[in-house]
C-alpha cells in the first residue's frame, strides 16, 4: 500500500460515523486535493465547541458560513455574532461561479446554491430585532463582574438588589440602578442604615461611575424591556431547518465593554433556562462568536473566570460555542482546552514572534506521520486549513490539510432594500421592537422621593403654625399677667399707710 493509499484509508476510517455529520470538504496530500477523501465532523460532537482560527483573507468567515448553513440543514439553530457585517448573505443563494464549481469537482461534491432561514438582531439601533435584558436579570453577582468592582462595592450592589426585591422595586435599565445607588446614600440614608447596615458614598460613587463607563459605550440601549427570550433562538422553519440567527455588531466594534457584557448574559441566561440535554444526538444550539479577542482582551479576571466556567458547563446544555479569530493565542489557554473541533486556517509567520506562535500552535493539534504541522500551517492556500475534530466517541479524529467546501449562499452582504424586506417579514420585530418604559424603580423613588418631601413639608409647616400659635398663647398669657398685677389707683390711695393712719384715728377719737 502506497503512502496515499495508506492516508486515503486513514481518512476514510477516521471520518466514517453512525450518527449524522456535517462534511467540511476533501483532504489534502502533499498539496493533492484526494477527491472523495471527505473530512466530516459528527453532529453528536457539534456541543463539544471549537475555534476557527488563520490570518486575514484566510477563508475563516467562509468556514463559518460553511458550519452555519449546514447545521440549519440539519435542523440546528445557530447564532452569529456578525462583527464585520459580512454574513447576512446567508439569507440569499450563491449566484455560483467557475471557480466554485472547480473546487467542488476537485472534493468530489455537488454544489447547489440555497438560502437559508435568518433573523437579523442588533443590539443597537441599527436595523434589526432588538436585543434587550434588565437588570434583574443579571443579579449582583453577574452584575457585579461585569462592573469589575471590589469586593465590597459588590457586597453593596447585592444590599441594592435586595432592598428592591424587599421592597417590590423593579430594576430594569441603568437609570433604575443609579437612582437607587443615589437614594441609599442620600433620601434613603437612614431607611439604609437602620435595615441593612451603613452605605458608603464614596462605594456607591464608585460604582456609579462603572455604571457611567457602560452606558457611554451604548448600554442604556441594552438594558430594559422587552427582555429578549432565548428560546426565540430555538426556531425551526417550515422546512425542518433551523433558524440562522445574525447579531449585527458592526457598529460596537470600538465598544467591547458593551460586547463582553452582552455576550456572558447571553450565555448565563442560556445556562439558566436551557434543560440538560445529557449524551443527545445533536446540539440545541450553536454560537459563533467572530473576532473573539474583543471579548477576552478587554475582559476583567473576574469576567474571564465567569466566561470560562460558562464554556466548561454550558455543553451539558446541549450548546457549542466556537471562537473566531485570527490567532490560538487570542484565546485563553483554559478557553481552548475545551475546544473539540479545530479549523486552522493559514498563519503568516512575518516575525520572530510569530513564528514561535506557529511552533506553539502546531503543538495543539494531534501527532501525524502526514505532516510537519509547522510546516502545513504556513503552506496553507485561501480556502485551505487543517481540520481536527471528535468523533463519536470523543476521540481526536486524523488530522487533515483539507480542500474547504464553498458556502450555498451568498458570500456577500445583502442591499439595503434586501434586508428591510427581510426585516419586514420577520416575527420577532414585532414582538421585540416596540420599546416599553413601565413604572419601574426610578418612577417609583421619585414618587416616594416626592411624598417623603410633601410630608417634610407638611410637618414642618405644622411645627410652624405649632410654634407661631404657642407663642400668641405666651403673649397673651404675659399680657394677662401684666394687666392683673396693675394697682387701681384709688385702691392704692386707700390702701395707703397714711389714710389708713388717719381713719384709725377718727375712729379711736369716736370711740372715746
Amino acid at each position: 500500500m502506497t503512502n496515499s493509499d495508506k492516508f486515503i484509508k486513514d481518512i476514510a476510517d477516521g471520518n466514517t460515523f453512525k450518527g449524522e455529520y456535517i462534511t467540511l470538504g476533501a483532504a489534502m496530500l502533499e498539496g493533492e486535493t484526494m477527491t472523495n477523501s471527505y473530512v466530516n465532523v459528527p453532529l453528536k460532537t457539534m456541543n463539544r465547541h471549537g475555534l476557527i482560527a488563520g490570518a486575514t483573507g484566510t477563508g475563516k468567515t467562509k468556514t463559518l458560513q460553511v458550519l452555519a448553513e449546514n447545521l440549519s440543514e440539519k435542523g440546528v439553530p445557530v447564532l452569529l455574532m456578525d462583527i464585520k457585517g459580512d454574513l447576512s448573505g446567508l439569507a440569499k443563494p450563491s449566484p455560483g461561479h467557475p471557480k466554485i464549481d472547480e473546487r467542488h469537482e476537485k472534493i468530489g461534491l455537488p454544489f447547489e446554491p440555497k438560502a437559508f432561514p435568518v433573523e437579523v438582531l442588533t443590539l443597537s439601533e441599527q436595523d434589526g430585532v432588538r436585543l434587550r435584558a434588565t437588570v434583574s436579570e443579571f443579579g449582583p453577582v453577574l452584575i457585579s463582574r461585569i462592573l469589575d468592582v471590589t469586593e465590597t462595592q459588590a457586597g453593596i450592589i447585592s444590599v441594592i438588589f435586595k432592598y428592591c426585591d424587599d421592597n417590590k422595586l423593579p430594576l430594569l435599565d441603568l437609570k433604575d440602578f443609579k437612582k437607587i445607588l443615589q437614594y441609599a446614600t442620600n433620601e434613603g440614608k437612614k431607611e439604609f442604615q437602620d435595615a441593612y447596615g451603613r452605605i458608603s458614598t464614596a462605594s456607591t460613587g464608585a460604582i456609579l461611575r462603572k455604571i457611567i463607563e457602560i452606558e457611554q459605550q451604548g448600554g442604556d440601549l441594552f438594558f430594559g424591556e422587552t427582555s429578549f427570550d432565548t428560546q426565540d433562538l430555538l426556531r425551526i422553519d417550515d422546512e425542518g431547518r433551523g433558524y440562522i440567527n445574525i447579531i449585527r455588531l458592526t457598529d460596537i466594534q470600538d465598544r467591547p465593554k458593551l460586547f463582553s457584557t452582552f455576550m456572558l448574559s447571553l450565555l448565563a441566561e442560556i445556562y439558566s433556562t436551557f434543560p440538560e440535554q445529557g449524551d443527545s444526538g445533536r446540539p440545541e444550539l450553536v454560537m459563533f462568536i467572530d473576532e473573539a479577542h474583543l471579548i477576552f482582551n478587554e475582559a476583567s479576571d473576574a469576567l474571564l473566570d465567569q466566561i470560562e466556567s460558562i464554556v466548561k458547563l454550558i455543553r451539558s446544555k446541549g450548546v457549542g460555542l466556537y471562537f473566531v479569530t485570527q490567532n490560538p493565542t487570542d484565546v485563553p489557554e483554559a478557553v481552548l482546552g475545551q475546544l473539540g473541533l479545530k479549523v486552522q486556517h493559514a498563519l503568516r509567520a512575518f516575525t520572530a514572534k510569530d513564528r514561535k506562535a506557529i511552533k506553539l500552535t502546531a503543538q495543539n493539534y494531534p501527532d501525524t506521520e502526514y505532516y510537519d504541522t509547522a510546516d502545513v500551517l504556513t503552506s496553507l492556500g485561501i480556502g485551505e486549513a487543517l481540520v481536527s475534530a471528535l468523533d463519536e466517541k470523543g476521540k481526536p479524529t486524523p488530522l487533515a490539510a483539507t480542500m474547504m467546501r464553498a458556502p450555498m449562499s451568498r458570500m456577500d452582504i445583502l442591499t439595503e432594500s434586501e434586508l428591510a424586506n427581510l426585516l419586514s417579514q420577520s416575527k420577532l420585530a414585532k414582538k421585540y421592537n416596540e420599546e416599553i418604559d413601565r413604572e419601574s424603580a426610578y418612577e417609583m423613588l421619585n414618587k416616594k422621593i416626592e411624598i417623603a418631601e410633601a410630608e417634610e413639608a407638611k410637618r414642618k409647616a405644622e411645627e410652624e403654625k405649632e410654634a407661631l400659635k404657642h407663642a400668641e398663647s405666651k403673649r397673651k398669657a404675659s399680657s394677662s399677667r401684666r394687666k392683673s398685677t396693675r394697682q387701681n389707683p384709688i385702691v392704692k390711695v386707700l390702701s395707703s399707710p397714711t389714710v389708713i393712719r388717719s381713719v384709725l384715728g377718727i375712729l379711736t377719737k369716736m370711740l372715746k
